[in-house]
């Protein structure tokens, strides 16, 4: 590579990190904003018009506070962690297509590059955890790993289906086999476990408990402030970004539209997905740490298999397409009852339990009285008639 090819590439890179940085200004905003309308707030109005320069406040307050770093903790292993994570977080942009020329550097195996970089975040956050000397964010730190590593499998598993679909680990060559219909028609079942597993990667609502930002101790950010705290929230909005931009590649067609500018098509798919997330937020409770583990793999772990399985027979006998979205749906559906009923079966015995105890007290005498009880006779004697 000449100098001159080295200059662009870096440039690409800064430019790509500016227009990442003013995204997650505008998602903090826009969170805000539909968070408030889902709980009839307001959301920020005060800075700015319509609230616009709260996130410049915040950023400006995050770097002008105090950044405590523990004296018992590891230094290198303290500082070096924030960097850990924002850097997986940017790096797997390098490849990823907002149309057909507008990409840093496309990759044959993008798809490949993409998984392989995001697992090094779990690193960033287990030596957040360790350096801090703070026995909570160590556990945090687990915690997040033992998550983070669970719904990676689904991850994977998902996006190796619909690089069997299209016969290729390219994005661009993803979405060009996208052009007849996208892959949201033939396999529901994969876009589901793909935004579930990616909500969960992302440590976003109701998946956020290595996060715990509403306790008062919890996750491995818990010795983390200023600045090193706003690079953590810097990779989660980024990597937010990234899971609605993968999904819109991946099952909704990418850039494709008719009318408007691909690069708007891409944008307007991504919004959209990133709505949705939003909306969950602002929707659903917390998961405790074993009903978190459990869904992972008992649920979603299965299901990524079966997905690959149903995709497998559908292109070994080349079945129409319409057969894999009958397969996809079916299993959708029965994990989904399966889930309804273990979800709701709490409510149903506390159900059962009243309607025992009505039907008991509807046997009862009436408070204040004597029932008219049969006296048993005694039996007649021998000489008795």
């Amino acid at each position: 590579m000449t100098i001159s090819g080295f200059l662009i590439i870096i440039l690409k890179l800064a430019v790509l990190f500016a227009a990442l940085s003013v995204v997650v200004l505008g998602l903090t905003w826009l969170e805000r904003k539909v968070l408030g309308r889902l709980q009839r707030r307001l959301g920020p109005t005060r800075t700015g018009p319509m609230g616009l320069l709260q996130p410049l406040a915040d950023a400006l307050k995050l770097v002008l506070k105090e950044d405590i770093i523990p004296s018992a903790s590891e230094k290198a292993v303290f500082w070096v962690a924030p960097v850990i994570v924002v850097i997986s977080a940017f790096v797997i942009w390098v490849t990823i297509p907002g149309s057909q020329t507008l990409v840093v550097q496309n990759l044959d195996l993008g798809v490949f590059y993409i998984i392989a970089f995001s697992v090094v975040g779990i690193l960033g956050l287990l030596m957040a955890g360790w350096g801090s000397a703070n026995k909570y964010g160590a556990l945090g730190g687990l915690r997040a790993a033992a998550q983070l590593i669970s719904y990676e499998i689904p991850v994977i598993m998902v996006v190796v289906a619909v690089s069997m679909l299209a016969q290729s680990l390219d994005l661009r060559v993803i979405v060009e086999e996208q052009s007849s219909y996208p892959y949201l028609l033939v396999q529901p079942l994969g876009l589901v476990i793909f935004f579930i597993a990616g909500l969960a990667e992302v440590g976003r609502t109701p998946f956020d408990i290595y996060h715990a930002e509403s306790e008062v101790v919890g996750g491995p950010f818990v010795e983390y402030s200023g600045a090193h705290w706003a690079v953590f929230f810097l990779a989660e909005y980024i990597n937010t970004f990234a899971i609605a931009a993968l999904t819109a590649l991946l099952f909704l067609g990418g850039w494709s539209g008719p009318f408007l500018p691909p690069v708007v098509w891409f944008l307007l798919k991504t919004l959209g997905v990133v709505l949705v997330v939003f909306w969950v937020r602002g929707t659903f409770p917390r998961l405790r740490i074993d009903q978190l583990m459990a869904f992972a793999w008992k649920a979603l772990v299965p299901l990524s298999f079966y997905n690959i399985v149903v995709t497998a027979v559908y292109q070994f006998y080349g079945w129409p397409a319409w057969s894999l979205t009958l397969m996809s749906l079916a299993g959708l559906a029965g994990v989904g009852y399966l889930v309804y009923r273990r979800m709701t079966g709490p409510a149903r015995r506390v159900a059962q339990v009243r309607a025992r105890q009505r039907a008991m007290q509807s046997r009862r005498p009436p408070a204040g009285g004597s029932a008219a009880v049969p006296v048993p006779q005694p039996a007649p004697t021998q000489g008795q008639g």
